[in-house]
């Protein structure tokens, strides 16, 4: 049976390619198809361990069973949700103004915002730009997902974000959170779990370029 299989960030990057058809026999399970891939592209088995698989657009382990036409992501390490959550990937600038606009209600008494912004000094280099890469349709039910969670866990909370890909100068903003509550230590902490919860699960990866070269942080040139 036949399955794609999609690359982003070093997988892309080192492959010359962002997709490619994968045979595989009927029943088999991801680590089969990830041998595969390890046979064909030795840089697959070199950073094995490294990396984590999706299909579908959904996180699975090395014993999930395929099917045909199955949609199959190596996720490097990487640097949502109801109709009413605003979140966007975006290859222009972001708005924090919209983004705060998406989650005050009459109910709101505080307001927490983040901005990250790409600066000049990183790891001990200096930076010269910043290149982000996502799987969009994936980031953006991922980011939505965590939104939900921590709406559930945070009471009265609404949270709004926004992350940047493409090429980013010093000075420019990576991602904007807006999170509002009816007080505002709920505010702040909604705010906080969104930055560290989208930095830890979200499949977006940066590429730093300094003056000791480039490199897909988290990862390794």
């Amino acid at each position: 049976m036949q399955i794609q299989v999609l690359y982003f960030a070093v997988f892309r990057e080192r492959l010359g390619r962002d997709t490619e058809a994968l045979e595989v026999p009927d029943g088999a399970r991801v680590a089969d198809a990830v041998a595969v891939l390890a046979a064909r592209h030795p840089i697959v088995g070199q950073l094995r361990g490294h990396f984590r698989v999706a299909v579908n657009q959904a996180m699975v382990d090395d014993t999930h069973v395929l099917v045909a036409g199955d949609e199959l992501v190596l996720i490097p390490p990487v640097a949502g949700g109801n109709d009413r959550v605003h979140v966007a990937i975006l290859d222009a600038a972001l708005s924090l103004d919209r983004c705060v606009a998406a989650v005050v209600t009459p109910e709101t008494g505080g307001v927490c915002t983040f901005t990250g912004l790409v600066r000049r000094h990183s790891r001990g280099v200096t930076v010269e730009r910043l290149e982000y890469e996502a799987y969009a349709g994936m980031a953006e039910k991922v980011i939505r997902a965590l939104v939900d969670e921590i709406e559930a866990e945070v009471p009265g909370a609404r949270l709004a974000i926004e992350h940047r890909v493409g090429a980013l100068a010093i000075g420019d903003a990576a991602v904007v959170i807006a999170a509002a509550a009816p007080h505002r230590a709920e505010a702040f902490t909604a705010c906080r779990a969104a930055i560290d919860r989208l930095k830890d699960r979200a499949p977006i990866w940066k590429k730093e370029f300094g003056d000791d070269g480039a490199v897909w942080v988290g990862l390794g040139p």
